[in-house]
C-alpha cells in the first residue's frame, strides 16, 4: 500500500481542515493542473510550460525540478504527483530525438489516468516576445474553437474537452462586461492544433454597446497531434456520473414543450359560480324588480320547506 493511500486520523484542528478540504464534495473545487518537466526537457519546453502555467495560475502547481518520467510506458510517478498535490489535470515537458519538443496534457479520475494527449511543438512565440499589455493573474478565459476536426474526429473530440476541463477556470454565477477580457483560440487545420491568446479590447463605439477588437498577448504555439491515450467508453461515462443529490428531482403536473415553455396543471374542486365574488360596478347591481322576484322566489321555497 503506498503511503498516500493508507488512513490517517488527523491529530490537529489543521491537519481535520486539510483532509476536510480533499474529501469528496458534492460540489467539487475548481481544478487545479500541475506541471512537470522532465529529465531531459530543453529550454523551449521549460518556456512554454512557464507560459501556461501564467495562463494557469493560481489554480496551478509548478514543479521546478526535472522528473524522469514516461507517462505512456510508466504513468504511477504521475499519479503520485497527482494525489501529493491534489491535482487533476497535468501538462508534461519532454524533449528527445524521437519525439522533440513535447507536452503532453492529460486529465486524471480517482487519481488515475483517465485521458492523455501528446503534443508537439512545431512553433512557439513566448509571452515575453509579444510587448502588448497582459491580462490580470487569474482572469476567466472565454475559448473558442474553430475547424470541423473538432466535431468528426475522436481524439479531437476528447482533445476539445480536454481543453475546455484544463483552462476553462472556476464556476462563476454571473460575469461583468470588464472581466471578458481573455480569448484562447484553438483552431484544427490539417493535423495541427494552432493556440492563440488575445486580449480583450474595449474602446468607443458612439453607442452604449462598446466596439471590441483582440490584440495578441501571448503565448503562441502551433501544435501537432502524436500519441493518444484516451479512456474507454465505460470509465469515460463512470468519470462523468453525477451524485443523485445534484439531479434535480422531478416534479409533479408539470411539462416542457419542445420550445421549453413551461406547462403547470392544477387541480381544483367545481366552483359554484352563484357564489362568485364580482367586481362591484353599479352596471351589475340588481335592479328593484329583480331584488323582489328574487324575494318572492326564496318565500316560495320557503313554505315548501
Amino acid at each position: 500500500m503506498d503511503s498516500l493511500d493508507r488512513v490517517v486520523k488527523p491529530k490537529t484542528k489543521r491537519a481535520k481542515r486539510f483532509l476536510e478540504k480533499r474529501a469528496p464534495k458534492l460540489t467539487e473545487n475548481t481544478k487545479n493542473a500541475m506541471f512537470i518537466k522532465g529529465g531531459n526537457a530543453n529550454s523551449a519546453v521549460t518556456e512554454a510550460l512557464k507560459d501556461i502555467y501564467a495562463l494557469k495560475k493560481p489554480f496551478a502547481v509548478l514543479y521546478k525540478k526535472k522528473n524522469i518520467s514516461r507517462p505512456f510506458e510508466d504513468p504511477t510517478s504521475l499519479e503520485f504527483f497527482s494525489k501529493k498535490s491534489d491535482c487533476s489535470l497535468f501538462l508534461f515537458g519532454s524533449h528527445n530525438k524521437k519525439r522533440p519538443n513535447n507536452l503532453t496534457i492529460g486529465r486524471m479520475y480517482d487519481y488515475h489516468i483517465l485521458d492523455m494527449v501528446e503534443l508537439g511543438i512545431e512553433k512557439f512565440v513566448r509571452l515575453r516576445d509579444i510587448k502588448n499589455s497582459k491580462c490580470p493573474e487569474g482572469t476567466k478565459p472565454m475559448l473558442i474553437f474553430a475547424g470541423d476536426a473538432f466535431d468528426l474526429s475522436e481524439d479531437h473530440r476528447r482533445l476539445k474537452s480536454l481543453l475546455i476541463d484544463f483552462f476553462r477556470g472556476p464556476a462563476v454565477p454571473s460575469v461583468r462586461l470588464a472581466g471578458l477580457e481573455h480569448v484562447l483560440h484553438f483552431t484544427a487545420v490539417d493535423e495541427k492544433i494552432y493556440m492563440r491568446s488575445y486580449k480583450v479590447l474595449l474602446k468607443k463605439s458612439g453607442c452604449k454597446i462598446p466596439r471590441i477588437e483582440l490584440e495578441d498577448m501571448g503565448p503562441s504555439l502551433d501544435l501537432v497531434i502524436r500519441r493518444t491515450h484516451l479512456a474507454s467508453d465505460d470509465l469515460y461515462k463512470l468519470s462523468l456520473k453525477q451524485p443523485k443529490a445534484l439531479k434535480p428531482k422531478k416534479k409533479k403536473n408539470i411539462s416542457h414543450d419542445v420550445f421549453g415553455t413551461k406547462y403547470g396543471q392544477i387541480h381544483m374542486q367545481k366552483q359554484d359560480l352563484d357564489k362568485l365574488q364580482t367586481r362591484k360596478m353599479k352596471g351589475l347591481k340588481k335592479r328593484p324588480a329583480e331584488k323582489k322576484t328574487g324575494n318572492e322566489h326564496s318565500l316560495k321555497k320557503a313554505k315548501l320547506g
